[in-house]
């Protein structure tokens, strides 16, 4: 893994999780630099990045140092929970799945 991947500044304790947790390094850049979502975290003392690849969500944490320069500290996934899966079915998928669970529990 690259310290000074993609330009910005990656500190040890962020190279080490990304390997433990199985994140590519790359991934972790394409999140912070194109996220799908951001927040400010105080106890964090940066910014959250967030993106989902597949059917995992990726979350990383990134601040500027004194120099200006953009420091990558930390990062995890999450995977998606399956209600959240479930709600990408189409209408058609969700009106014929409620009439056939009604439709079973009828006849039951």
């Amino acid at each position: 893994m690259d310290p000074n991947y993609g330009g910005v500044i990656w500190t040890n304790h962020i190279l080490e999780r990304l390997k433990e947790r199985g994140i590519r390094q790359g991934d972790a850049w394409a999140t912070w630099s194109s996220p799908q979502n951001s927040r400010f975290s105080e106890s964090r003392g940066g910014w959250v990045y967030e993106r989902t690849w597949g059917d995992q969500k990726v979350e990383v944490v990134a601040k500027k140092n004194e120099k200006g320069k953009w420091v990558i500290l930390s990062a995890w996934s999450k995977p998606l929970k399956k209600k959240l899966q479930r709600q990408n079915n189409s209408l058609f998928e969700q009106v014929i799945s409620k009439v056939f669970g009604f439709l079973d529990r009828a006849r039951s």
